[in-house]
């Protein structure tokens, strides 16, 4: 008799070939199902697949078939792709997702996990564990991170859904996460919360790295166009930088992309690249959300349209012929001592990267709240400690802030980010401000000064605001001197000029 498999697995892009094959290292035997038959028996052909225990099936019926009860499969499939031999004919009007679970509820039983492993909006895998709770089984919506060499290798996984899966998938799912500790014996997976908590915790983890990298963009415009270094000076700089309290997955790739010159002809590589950035839809989920919640998450808000007026390109290269800049500033900044510019551009780096981290945890905090999700703040940063893009050393500085007091109101009120932030700040200023003289644009280091400027302000001009509001929609208005509401009519209280 055929040995039964562990889990079955859906979709076979990149990523699922690479977390099938990590499952196998790991000592788990899958079956494997494509709705392109060709698709499977590709990848059980290549070299990598071959020898394994893994099992191909054409049908969901066989698919099931194959599996150890309680039975648990895997979707690996894109949100828009289309699903013909699902939804043209018996579910039309399903979205791909909902078509294929449909399927698989026909074919599953009572007890049987169904897992969602792709970039799945929040609010569809609130209503789809719900939907198959219904039905007897059980639903686990997980954020995956750490594209193909994380799924290959150890991703960091961010379940959430039915609670009574969690112990029918942890040995699984936390055998093939990244590891970390000082023993490597730390995994990157942990139960999030229930229903739409893991693809929540994950936007914000994308949302945090468009953040990261536009922040990151802006220290690399600074470096050459402010302080004048060339791509090689510029590669040593990211390497020191990651030698330190910017240690992260990003630097290392940003400090290596300056090593690589072009193939087709004698300069760098990332000189030819063009400047018009492309966007997967996560980080607008999140500001999107963040408005809904009334949370000012503006670091990631600025980074998505900062990509959006990058894409502008022959917009942009028409207006750069009609509209000027400063002429009185050089661009370049005249100083012997580039060392310390280097260094104010790291620490306006650093400075700007906490309070974007702060913002992506006052959101979480604020959805947990609203959405009864009992949220672990620490665990969420122990989470993206390894195997996910924004993976870094000072989140286990976040870490220690939670487990300090986990429901610390902000991370800036933390003291070693607090020390940080007050450092920083001459240089922060500096950066921001010269980067202002000469043109050159810093949105997100402008908006996390901004930010860090405005959340420590005990008072905001925000009481004009309510005044303008109260004046023209009788919006009405709270005093700083007694309870209640209250409204004026302005018109007929206004003083007369002189």
């Amino acid at each position: 008799m055929t040995q039964a498999c562990d889990i079955g697995l859906m979709g076979l892009a990149v990523m699922g070939q690479n977390l099938v094959l990590n499952m196998e290292d790991h000592g788990y035997r899958v079956a494997v199902y494509n709705r392109t038959k060709s698709k499977t028996d590709e990848f059980l052909a290549q070299p990598q697949a071959g020898g394994r225990q893994i099992v191909g099936v054409d049908t969901l019926e066989s698919l099931a078939a194959q599996l150890k009860r309680p039975r648990k499969v895997m979707l690996m499939i894109k949100s828009g792709d289309a699903v013909p031999a699902f939804s043209d004919q018996l579910y039309p009007e399903l979205s791909p997702t909902d078509a294929v679970i449909e399927q698989l509820l026909a074919v599953l039983e009572s007890g049987d996990v169904i897992i969602d492993g792709g970039n799945t909006h929040f609010r569809d895998t609130e209503r789809r564990t719900r939907l198959v709770e219904s039905k007897g089984l059980l639903y686990v919506g997980t954020g995956v991170s750490g594209g193909e060499e994380g799924a290959r290798f150890g991703p960091s996984m961010m379940p959430g859904g039915s609670g009574d899966a969690w112990p029918l998938v942890k040995e699984l799912f936390q055998a093939i996460a990244a590891k970390v500790g000082p023993a490597e014996d730390i995994p990157c997976c942990e139960w999030v919360g229930p229903r739409g908590a893991g693809h929540y915790v994950k936007m914000v983890h994308n949302g945090i790295e468009y953040g990261d990298m536009q922040l990151i963009c802006e220290a690399y415009l600074m470096l050459q166009h402010a302080v004048g270094l060339t791509n090689d000076e510029i590669y040593d700089v990211f390497a020191t930088w990651n030698q330190g309290e910017l240690q992260s997955y990003l630097i290392e790739i940003t400090r290596d992309i300056f090593s690589v010159r072009d193939p087709e002809g004698d300069g760098d590589l990332i000189d030819q690249i063009l400047d018009a950035a492309g966007a997967k839809g996560t980080g607008k989920w999140m500001s999107q959300l963040a408005l809904d919640l009334g949370v000012p998450s503006t670091l990631v808000t600025t980074a998505v349209y900062a990509r959006s007026l990058s894409a502008h390109k022959e917009a942009r290269q028409r207006a750069s012929q009609l509209l000027v800049g400063p002429d009185q500033v050089p661009a370049q900044i005249e100083t012997v001592d580039r060392e310390a510019w280097i260094e104010a551009i790291r620490q306006a780096l650093y400075a700007s990267k906490i309070c974007s981290y702060a913002q992506g945890f006052v959101q979480l905090q604020a959805a947990a709240r609203e959405y009864d999700w009992p949220l672990n703040y620490g665990d969420c940063a122990l989470l993206w400690r390894g195997g996910c893009i924004i993976r870094a050393q000072f989140l286990d500085r976040i870490k220690e802030a939670f487990d300090a007091e986990n429901d610390l109101e902000n991370l800036l009120l933390f003291p070693y980010f607090t020390d940080v932030v007050h450092q920083a700040q001459p240089s922060w200023r500096k950066v921001v401000s010269a980067a202002t003289q000469r043109g050159l644009p810093v949105p997100a280091f402008s908006a996390a000064l901004s930010y860090y400027d405005s959340y420590r302000a005990e008072r905001l001009p925000a009481n004009l605001l309510q005044a303008q509001r109260d004046y023209f929609g009788a919006h009405t208005y709270k005093r700083t001197d007694r309870e209640g509401t209250f409204h004026t009519d302005w018109i007929r209280k206004r003083r007369e000029p002189g």
